[in-house]
């Protein structure tokens, strides 16, 4: 790092801690640029060796080439934090970052979301990770690349169907019915009970029933394949639990971008204006930084494609603080996400003020709005984030033959779902399951459609 820029930090979180800000310590790090994109595609630094991720970083690095996008930084929650800066940042650009790091470790160690989540998976998942990628490297020694990409392609597939309410340890579902209950649901029959031995109900005879599997629509897949696939071998079923683990820590990620982009956004604003050590140079190019991150990027139908979490989120925040204060901001960042956050909070004169409605007129005439149902733009805006973004699907019965039988939630998700994607999902929860494996869904006309995948033959 520059001894100048490093020197600040120090500087930068006293000041960040004299405003309020609690969180956990940082480990800063400069790192090349293209080391920079394998993180931001891998989601750590080392994580399990997958095909897929070798696509999105040619997207990726596509995307950069064309100057359409550009990473100044990536950070892992923990304790420590871990934030990893681009080695072309500038000066001006790493002091602002350095900002916006400590923003965003200011809401991980304080949300309940993100406790929740590394109460669960613990505080040291770059560690995690890395362990997760050795056990994968053992298991292609093993047992060869081909059959453990196999496990990966089915794994990485339902990487969004876990059930975050049920967390992280679950145990497996009771294997026996439970038995009636012998208290009397009501006054008269425990009057009646109680006259003697002669009235008491019958106690059941006979083995106790099986329960079924499973005993109600299971839609945390991931968890359901590692405890009941017919012939999972015991690394399978480790790939399983580890791809589920990394799950439940990318969840608090994306249920509060919004939020935490505009908490780390609003506080790298607000740092940079009480930084009165800062060069007067060094302050004027960050604040064209802090221009450019926050800059609003769409409107109208693209509303929820390309809307800009930094600027959406930074001005929602900015109109609380306004409206309630440091301290009332605080509780709304311990306690809500981006659901709670956009729904209670994106106004309907903020929206109209941040252009968020349809608009319609020439391009040199006057502009009229023609949409102004608030409740319609909240939607529109958390709709690709429901259900971790994926559609709600579940496991509904496992058939005597061992054929599994899925059904899509399609009233909840409001849609059907594509049928190719859906049948090539299928392909790889049956090279797993080893059995058939069928899914229920709807078409775009909302038509009964039934996706069906035979077993693979074992070879």
């Amino acid at each position: 790092m520059p001894e100048d820029w490093q020197s600040h930090i120090t500087r930068i979180e006293q000041l960040a801690r004299s405003q309020g800000m609690r969180y956990d310590p940082v480990e800063f790090e400069v790192v090349p640029e293209s080391f920079m994109t394998e993180i931001a595609i891998y989601g750590l630094p080392v994580r399990m060796p997958h095909w897929s991720f070798g696509v999105r970083y040619i997207y990726q690095l596509i995307q950069h080439r064309m100057g359409l996008s550009r990473l100044f930084e990536v950070v892992f929650p923990g304790n420590p934090g871990r934030a990893y800066l681009a080695k072309s940042n500038s000066y001006a650009e790493n002091v602002l970052v350095t900002a916006h790091v400590l923003g965003h470790a200011d809401f991980s160690s304080n949300n309940m979301l993100f406790r929740r989540s590394q109460a669960q998976v613990g505080e040291h998942i770059v560690e995690q990770a890395a362990a997760h990628a050795r056990q994968i490297g053992v298991a292609i020694q093993e047992h060869g690349l081909e059959r453990v990409e196999l496990v990966l392609d089915a794994a990485l597939s339902l990487e969004q169907h876990i059930d975050i309410d049920a967390g992280v340890r679950r145990s497996r579902y009771a294997d026996l019915m439970p038995e009636p209950s012998q208290i009397p649901d009501n006054d008269f029959a425990r009057r009646y009970a109680s006259l003697g031995p002669d009235t008491a109900r019958p106690k059941p005879t006979g083995a106790p029933k099986r329960a079924p599997v499973p005993p109600h629509p299971e839609k945390d897949l991931l968890w359901f394949i590692a405890n009941y696939a017919p012939d999972l071998e015991p690394w399978e079923r480790d790939i399983f639990l580890a791809v589920r683990e990394e799950s439940f820590y990318f969840y608090p990620v994306f249920a509060c971008q919004i939020m935490n982009e505009g908490w780390a956004s609003f506080w790298h604003a607000r740092l940079l204006r009480e930084a009165d050590f800062l060069p007067q140079s060094a302050y004027v190019d960050a604040i064209k930084c802090h221009s450019d991150v926050v800059r609003p990027t769409a409107s109208g139908e693209n509303v929820a494609l390309q809307t800009n979490p930094y600027h959406l989120g930074f001005s929602i925040w900015e109109n609380i603080v306004e409206e309630r204060g440091l301290e009332g901001a605080r509780k709304i960042m311990c306690e809500d996400d981006d659901f709670a956050f956009v729904r209670n909070h994106l106004t309907f004169d903020l929206a109209k003020e941040l252009k968020l409605f349809h608009f319609k007129g020439p391009a040199n005439g006057t502009m009229t709005v023609q949409e102004t149902d608030l409740p319609l733009l909240h939607d529109a805006l958390l709709a690709p984030k429901y259900g971790f973004g994926a559609p709600t699907v579940s496991a509904a019965r496992i058939h005597v033959d061992g054929k599994l039988e899925l059904i899509h939630d399609h009233a909840t998700d409001g849609r059907g779902l594509d049928p190719e994607r859906g049948r090539k999902v299928l392909e790889y929860i049956a090279r797993v399951w080893r059995r058939p494996v069928t899914l229920t869904t709807v078409d775009n006309d909302k038509r009964t459609v039934e996706l069906a995948v035979s077993a693979p033959v074992q070879g």
